[in-house]
């Protein structure tokens, strides 16, 4: 069967080997609420859909208006049979408690490199979600892999980290056009205040900075925050 969980998901799960994200836009903080409730009795009344399935996570956006949906599969083979004889009928019971929910991305990564405190103390519990979103022009992976691997030469070499920060999971999209990194704060205030210290964006006025902004074939990114608002996982 399936349960709730207000535990975050633990994104370095050696048995997951396929994560997927994916976006819904509902357009107001209530159908926000309505909809991860929706979900919730959606799954809770039937049984959890596979083995390799590890957990089923939805975050609320700080925009008021979206919401993430990360899904931890141990293979892309296991989603796609889920996809073809259980999603709908979820996706139909949603869509009839909620009309109008606008589906506006769904993308399979494998996760490159984490760093941080995801394992340390009890205090780090997060308090907000950071998706950073980063785009590029070419489907190789070997120029991705580089721009994460300075990312984390920059990190390491950062005359004045800011506080709050726990973690980061960087992901590389199957598809070959992007960068996901699923970063943990304490809380959002924490984020804010760190992109306000002086720099480009996160991180000091540095040539390692100043190399992850200009990284050629970067075409562009976002960045959102979001709060944990429901976890499912198996029984």
């Amino acid at each position: 069967m399936t349960r709730r969980t207000d535990a975050h998901p633990r994104l370095t799960r050696p048995d997951v080997l396929a994560p997927f994200f994916s976006t819904w836009r509902v357009g107001t903080p209530e159908r926000q609420r309505r909809t991860v409730e929706a979900i919730a009795r959606t799954w809770e009344r039937r049984p959890w859909p596979a083995e390799d399935l590890r957990g089923y996570h939805v975050y609320t956006g700080h925009d008021g208006s979206t919401l993430l949906h990360h899904s931890q599969w141990a293979s892309e083979p296991a989603y796609e049979a889920f996809r073809k004889t259980r999603r709908q009928e979820r996706v139909d019971e949603i869509d009839t408690a909620v009309p109008g929910i606008e589906r506006l991305a769904l993308r399979s990564y494998r996760r490159y490199r984490s760093t941080g405190r995801e394992n340390g103390a009890a205090a780090a519990v997060p308090g907000c979600v950071v998706i950073v979103d980063v785009e590029f022009d070419g489907t190789g992976p070997d120029r991705r892999r580089a721009w994460v691997d300075a990312v984390f030469e920059a990190l390491e070499t950062e005359p004045n980290p800011q506080p709050g920060g726990i973690s980061a999971h960087f992901h590389l999209s199957t598809d070959g056009t992007r960068v996901l990194n699923y970063a943990e704060w304490e809380s959002a205030q924490a984020h804010i205040d760190a992109l306000a210290a002086p720099g480009d964006g996160l991180g000091s006025a540095t040539p390692q900075w100043e190399r992850v902004h200009n990284w050629p074939g970067l075409t562009g990114g976002g960045v959102s925050r979001y709060d944990h608002a429901l976890g499912l996982v198996p029984r």
